[in-house]
């Protein structure tokens, strides 16, 4: 479970770095005001970069039980979770109106 979670923040940490670097590169490559030796040296450096700064490769996961399939993008927890601290009221001014 640490080491899921140590991943996860050694992984944002590079992407975070690398991420201007990425952006710039691209906006450089696709400029036709550039010439085109700089353009394709900037898409040469851009294939260079490390593919685990990538977007992609991040993935979100519940705070507590580090699972990602089931994953509330605006409570950072898992459905499950979810309901637990809403049944037990931790989660203020939430309730299910059927139980």
């Amino acid at each position: 479970m640490k080491k899921l979670f140590a991943k996860d923040r050694e992984n944002r940490k590079t992407l975070k770095q690398l991420e201007l670097e990425r952006f710039i590169l691209k906006q450089i490559s696709t400029n036709s005001n550039f010439l085109k030796t700089i353009r394709w040296n900037a898409l040469h450096k851009l294939s260079h970069i490390s593919k685990k700064s990538s977007k992609t490769l991040l993935s979100n996961r519940c705070v507590q039980t580090i699972n990602k399939k089931t994953f509330n993008k605006f409570t950072n927890f898992s459905r499950t979770v979810f309901l637990k601290l809403a049944k037990s009221g931790y989660i203020s001014g939430m309730r299910k109106s059927s139980w």
